[in-house]
């Protein structure tokens, strides 16, 4: 059995499994399985490792960061990142790759347009730094909304995003756990009613389908998305890193 997984705190909400079993079953590979590894602690990854025939995985929140010291090797574009959600392990060897970058900017590109010139991310961690590399790499400014006492030239406290941010950027990600299932009833802490049909709302978020932060924004009149289209693509992007 050739064994596949995902590693994250909390995996109830997780599409990974579900995706890769399914995939399996339409290949016919009947001698692969894709596992959870829900770890307390990222210590606990040297565990995961003992796993037979363990030959690539996904990494989740809060673990992105966290697992770089664990890893023999990272990927160019991880190392540039500073994050990783995707592993490929061979002969012995655990190597570290980005594919939220590439699946984040394939989903978003067809509806970007000459308004978007600066992007507002909603959170600092590791899905917003592959975000971020996504997006400067197609041509936007980055800027950041943060909690965090850690801030610079390039981020904004969120009592700080006011009408003129809000005309300012035209493009806003939330990368932060805001919203996701169970507790659909939270969004960032945004002035909403100054969303306009300028904008686009994006949402790494999949479930719900659609959170308190695309429902408001919609509500304006935004263009919004899901973190679905996202999540198939990095997915594809890790299976084909898995086999090459």
């Amino acid at each position: 059995m050739l064994n596949f997984g995902l590693i994250g705190r909390s995996l109830s909400h997780s599409f990974s499994k579900s995706y890769f079993d399914k995939k399996f079953k339409e290949l016919g590979l009947q001698d692969h399985a894709y596992l959870n590894f829900e770890l307390k602690t990222i210590d606990e990854f040297k565990n995961v490792l003992k796993t037979e025939n363990l030959k690539g995985l996904n990494v989740t929140n809060p673990y992105k960061e966290e697992i770089i010291p664990f890893l023999d090797e990272l990927s160019i574009e991880a190392k540039e990142i500073g994050a990783v959600n995707c592993i490929k392990i061979e002969n012995g060897k655990t190597i570290g790759y980005n594919t939220d970058a590439y699946g984040f900017g394939q989903s978003i590109k067809p509806f970007l347009d000459t308004t978007h010139e600066r992007a507002l991310i909603l959170g600092t961690g590791g899905a917003a730094k592959a975000v971020a590399y996504s997006i400067k790499k197609i041509g936007p400014e980055v800027f950041y909304a943060t909690t965090s006492a850690k801030k610079n030239a390039t981020t904004f406290f969120y009592n700080e995003i006011n009408d003129r941010v809000m005309t300012a950027f035209k493009l806003i990600i939330n990368t932060t756990p805001l919203g996701l299932f169970p507790n659909i009833n939270q969004a960032p802490a945004l002035p909403y009613h100054l969303f306009t049909d300028k904008h686009l709302a994006y949402d790494l978020i999949y479930n719900p389908e659609q959170t308190l932060f695309l429902k408001q924004a919609k509500e304006k009149g935004a263009i919004t998305m899901n973190g679905l289209s996202m999540l198939h693509l990095q997915a594809e992007k890790s299976w084909e890193i898995w086999n090459s």
